[in-house]
C-alpha cells in the first residue's frame, strides 16, 4: 500500500525532542516523512543545533497530497510572526479534511489563527494560550494530548502522548497495541514489549 507522506514542518529554533517518537514510528509504519521549510533556500537549525535541509517549500505542500501536517514547537512561535504561514497552511489542511498535529508553541500559532476556538485542545498551560487573545479558552482541556475534528494538540512535555494520538489517528497502531506502545515508551512498562513485538513482527 502506498501511503501519502506525512509532512513535518521545520524551522529555526524547532524543538528537537517533540516529534521524534512520532516520525520514527510513522516511518516504521510505512509513512514517508517529508520535511517542509518556509522556502527551499537552505537548512534550518533546531534548538539543539541540528541542521535540517527541508525536502520542499511550504508553498509546494498540498493537503490532498498529504496524510498529516506536523507542527513542532519553536521559540519563533512566540518571538515573531515568521511562522504564521505555517498556521495558515494548517488552516488550509483542516479545511480540506487533512489532519494537523501541533505541539508546544505551535498551539499558540494555531490559537492566533483561530483554529482552536471551536475545537477541544491542550497546550503547555491554559494561560499560555490565553495570552494570545484567542476565543477558545472554554475548550481547553488539561490533559496530555487531545484530538478533535482533525487536530491533535499537546504540550512540550508530552512527546509520547503526542505520538500516541498521531499513530492512532493514522492507524499505525490501534487498540491494545497502541496502548502497549504508549505504556512501553511512556511508562517503561516491560510487559508491553511482548504485545508490541507480536503485533509488529514482519514489519
Amino acid at each position: 500500500m502506498n501511503l501519502k507522506p506525512v509532512h513535518l514542518a521545520v524551522y529555526d529554533t524547532l524543538a528537537d525532542w517533540e516529534t521524534g517518537f512520532a516520525t520514527a514510528h510513522l516511518a516504521r509504519g510505512g509513512y514517508p516523512v517529508r520535511t517542509v521549510g518556509a522556502s527551499g533556500a537552505g537548512p534550518v537549525a533546531s534548538i539543539g543545533g541540528l541542521r535540517v535541509l527541508p525536502d520542499l517549500a511550504l508553498d509546494a505542500v498540498r493537503p490532498e497530497d498529504s496524510s498529516l501536517l506536523i507542527l513542532p514547537g519553536a521559540d519563533l512561535w512566540d518571538t515573531s510572526d515568521a511562522l504564521a504561514p505555517f498556521a495558515r497552511k494548517a488552516r488550509e489542511f483542516l479545511a480540506a479534511g487533512t489532519p494537523v498535529a501541533a505541539i508546544c508553541g505551535a498551539t499558540a500559532g494555531l490559537a492566533r489563527e483561530g483554529l482552536l476556538d471551536d475545537r477541544a485542545h491542550t497546550s503547555a498551560v491554559s494561560f499560555y494560550l490565553a495570552a494570545t487573545g484567542y476565543g477558545g479558552g472554554e475548550r481547553y482541556v488539561d490533559t496530555d494530548a487531545v484530538t478533535d475534528d482533525g487536530l491533535i494538540t499537546a504540550g512540550p512535555t508530552e512527546p509520547v502522548a503526542f505520538a500516541r494520538e498521531i499513530l492512532g489517528l493514522l492507524g499505525v497502531y490501534e487498540g491494545e497495541v497502541l496502548d502497549a506502545w504508549y505504556r512501553l515508551f511512556h511508562d517503561s512498562d516491560a510487559s508491553a514489549y511482548a504485545v508490541l513485538e507480536k503485533a509488529t513482527a514482519g514489519r
